[in-house]
């Protein structure tokens, strides 16, 4: 390998789109549901539409400044422009460090779907996967993106389609709170639904090997206009379905939905929510390692900062791959990992707001990027206090 090597730009719009939608949608959609609804009922409604609000002033926030790192570095180069060395070297580690343990939260995920097949060697299934999708990109990023693109597609349109056909059986008596809504429930609620928000910004990470650096822009605002949607409505028709109370009792809350339509259902969300977690997975390795990549390219640290002759951070990806893998081994649990991944990614969010304050001046986007500071900000500081 050699330092003098380039990526390779092959990424368009619609990978960059799968990308974003496969690094947010997945574990945390399937389960996520039916925690928020056993906290505060129907009012848990209120938490994801708070959570969608603050999740897309940090999108809006990044897409503004978007165009500032099109040339190299992803967000090294914005951080280290606005804040300085000293400031952005701590936040890509400290994004880094949530990447890592990202990938590990979601391949956790993975394996207590598996389980759901009574199979028992779950852990190995679990770094198994990871060493797969860690030789997907390391063949190249336009194998990695068509894979992308195909578990996007057969995650999405599944949901899409559970959401509609939920719709006719909603009843507006569900909706009627039998708890009152405490500052504290709504609080618990907010901070636990923020987890299927984040990821996001995966769109906005291999911008060298995008075809067209300007993009990312549009990419991120389909993703979360996708995400939004689809999320809230969902949350609508699961709750209107089943009621809160039912929602909550099942650990499995889209798939006791689909029981609604159809029997056998829990075999088709679990096979769903494999695939959209393995989706994530691949999301989450691409974005990780580009990260690593980068990092490692301003601190000059041999090995990692080498490509192959095929454009891919073969190093890179190994490394954060064998980190991940090595996590599982220390704790398999998936709300362990998913607090520390949620926490770590927070900070940065904030960074991104405080980013687009600094470099966006018209008052629209101050307006958004300090809504999208303050509320990440008090969500993280909540999230210490009550954990």
């Amino acid at each position: 390998m050699t330092e003098n090597r380039a990526y390779k730009r092959s990424l368009g719009l619609w990978e960059l789109v799968s990308l974003g939608v496969g690094g947010t949608i997945g574990s945390g959609i399937f389960v996520v549901p039916g925690l928020a609804a056993g906290l505060t009922g129907p009012w848990s409604l209120l938490a994801w539409v708070i959570v969608a609000i603050s999740a897309s002033c940090v999108l809006l926030s990044l897409s503004s400044i978007s165009h500032r790192f099109a040339s190299e570095g992803s967000f090294f180069s914005l951080f280290e422009s606005v804040f300085g060395a000293r400031i952005a070297v701590p936040l890509i580690i400290l994004y880094l460090i949530s990447s890592v343990f990202g990938v590990a939260t979601i391949a956790a995920g993975i394996g207590q779907y598996i389980s759901f097949f009574t199979y028992s060697p779950i852990l190995i299934v679990e770094i198994a996967l990871i060493v797969v999708f860690c030789i997907i990109n390391i063949v190249g990023i336009s194998f990695s993106g068509m894979t992308e693109n195909l578990l996007t597609l057969i995650k999405i349109i599944p949901l899409v389609v559970i959401t509609l056909l939920l719709i006719p059986f909603i009843r507006p008596v569900n909706f009627i709170p039998d708890i009152p809504l405490t500052a504290t429930g709504l609080l618990a609620t907010i901070i636990i639904v923020y987890w299927p928000f984040t990821g996001f910004e995966i769109s906005a990470i291999p911008v060298e090997e995008t075809k067209d650096p300007s993009l990312i822009r549009t990419s991120l605002l389909l993703v979360m206009g996708i995400v939004v949607s689809l999320y809230l409505v969902l949350n609508i028709a699961l709750i209107g379905s089943m009621g809160a109370a039912s929602l909550a009792a099942s650990p499995a809350p889209v798939a006791a939905a689909a029981g609604i339509l159809f029997t056998q259902s829990g075999t088709l969300v679990a096979c769903i929510g494999i695939v959209a977690m393995l989706s994530a997975l691949n999301a989450y390795i691409v974005g990780t390692s580009r990260v690593l990549y980068s990092l490692s390219g301003r601190l000059s640290i041999p090995g990692l900062r080498d490509l192959t002759h095929r454009g891919t951070p073969a190093y890179a990806l190994a490394a954060g791959c064998a980190a991940s893998a090595a996590l599982l081994l220390f704790s398999n649990r998936f709300a362990e990992l998913a607090t520390i991944s949620v926490i770590t990614t927070l900070i940065p969010y904030i960074f991104f707001c405080g980013a687009s304050w600094i470099l966006v001046t018209n008052v629209q986007s101050r307006l958004v990027s300090a809504a999208g500071a303050i509320s990440t900000a008090a969500i993280l500081a909540i999230y210490v206090i009550l954990y």
